[in-house]
């Protein structure tokens, strides 16, 4: 189909591009020495145990194993990583869309986009969240062995929370995705077989829960990466030995806090979500599953599945981080069931469609307006960041070729290109 293949070619082209300039900016900022990134992977099991410590101590060992620079081997394992997860995700995806409220909520400034616009999120940890889940995703299609799905969970999710052990909080995506994978076994049954699949995890959890790091051995820690390549522990690393407690964690939220925080963070999700919600209201499943069979609509089930996860608003203070997170699993969780074929679309779905065919000039206009000018900041105190993809292109240019901007004279229709090449 014509349209379909147009839609596959630019989303190839949208997360080439992603992966380049992810892997571009990645190179600049890992030898910035307060980036948070680089802090978040230099955590490592050298000083004993502590949560976020598995991947920091596999780039420890390769380094020291290889005689490479720390900064080097995290460097390339996070572009690695960046491109496994652009690869799954476009495998996922192609083909998929079958309306225009598809295509924009895939396009949500809440989703692919985001790291890029704040690239302080670059290829943070929940990368391997994302990996994890889509290949859960794949593992899980209606095509293969329903047990694999169990088996997966019970191997894989165990090692995601040595990764980032909020990972817990968007277990009951993958609860769902079992629910209706299992549809047809009795009520306890199904609960049996979904508690022995996350035993490992939720035993994983508890040890993290149980061996909080000790002054003491954050100072070792520290001291292993200062005398084996030099570096100093600080920022996500360094918190470790003064936030490392859940109350810690809630304390520092509580502190920023305020209504008008909230409610633009509201505003943000409530727009950044829209497409989202309207696919969700206006799908249902083909087969009733336990606990959602009484809905006639995806929307409330959705609403529960995704609460747990916002219980990170009251432990993060970075929220655009959150809000990429819970996005991520959201849209990935319907494009599963979009799929796999285990929805019926209801007509109102067309809403974005009919707007495409009979407006299509103004549906562009709001789509960009709405796909690449915005996206939240990072931290919960900042503001909405605007003109993101322009941003994006921009400072990549500005690096890379010297390319200072386009002004428009106030009196004039004349552009001046300016390029002014950085030392």
């Amino acid at each position: 189909m014509e349209e379909t293949r147009k839609f596959n070619n630019y989303f190839l082209l949208f997360t080439t591009f992603i992966f380049f300039a992810a892997v571009y900016w990645l190179y600049q900022k890992h030898e910035v020495g307060n980036d948070s990134t680089i802090s978040e992977w230099f955590i490592n099991y050298e000083g004993g145990f502590t949560k976020r410590g598995i991947i920091g101590q596999i780039c420890f060992e390769l380094a020291d194993f290889f005689d490479l620079r720390l900064r080097f081997v995290i460097f390339v394992f996070q572009s690695i990583t960046y491109f496994v997860y652009m690869f799954l995700i476009y495998k996922l995806i192609k083909n998929l869309p079958q309306n225009i409220s598809t295509i924009v909520a895939i396009y949500s400034p809440l989703f692919l986009l985001y790291p890029l616009a704040e690239i302080e999120v670059l290829a943070r940890k929940e990368i391997f969240l994302f990996i994890g889940f889509v290949i859960f995703l794949y593992v899980s299609s209606i095509e293969k062995n329903k047990n694999n799905s169990l088996i997966y969970i019970f191997l894989i999710f165990p090692i995601l929370c040595l990764i980032w052990e909020p990972f817990v909080f968007f277990s009951s995506f993958s609860i769902f995705i079992i629910l209706i994978r299992f549809r047809e076994d009795l009520t306890i049954n199904i609960l049996r077989k979904i508690t022995l699949a996350f035993s490992s995890t939720f035993v994983i959890s508890l040890y993290i829960v149980l061996n909080l790091l000790t002054l003491e051995e954050h100072a070792v820690m520290a001291e292993a990466l200062k005398n084996s390549f030099g570096e100093v522990c600080y920022m996500s690393c360094g918190l470790l030995g003064t936030k490392i407690s859940i109350k810690a964690q809630y304390t520092g939220v509580l502190n920023l806090f305020s209504f008008k925080v909230f409610f633009r963070y509201f505003l943000m999700m409530l727009i950044g979500y829209f497409p989202l919600l309207v696919l969700y209201y206006n799908s249902t499943l083909k087969n009733k599953i336990i606990f959602f069979q009484r809905f006639n609509s995806l929307l409330i089930p959705f609403f529960i599945i995704l609460l747990p996860s916002l219980l990170l608003f009251a432990f993060m203070t970075d929220w655009g981080r959150v809000v990429n997170m819970t996005y991520t699993f959201s849209i990935l969780t319907y494009l599963y069931l979009l799929k796999n074929d285990l929805i019926i679309l209801n007509k109102n779905i067309l809403l974005f469609d009919n707007l495409y065919n009979h407006k299509k000039r103004l549906f562009i206009f709001i789509f960009f307006i709405f796909a690449f000018f915005w996206n939240p900041k990072t931290q919960m105190k900042g503001d909405v960041a605007t003109n993101t993809l322009y941003k994006i292109i921009y400072n990549s240019s500005k690096r890379i070729i010297g390319f200072e901007g386009i002004y428009l004279f106030k009196d004039s229709a004349i552009m001046k290109f300016h390029k002014n090449y950085i030392e």
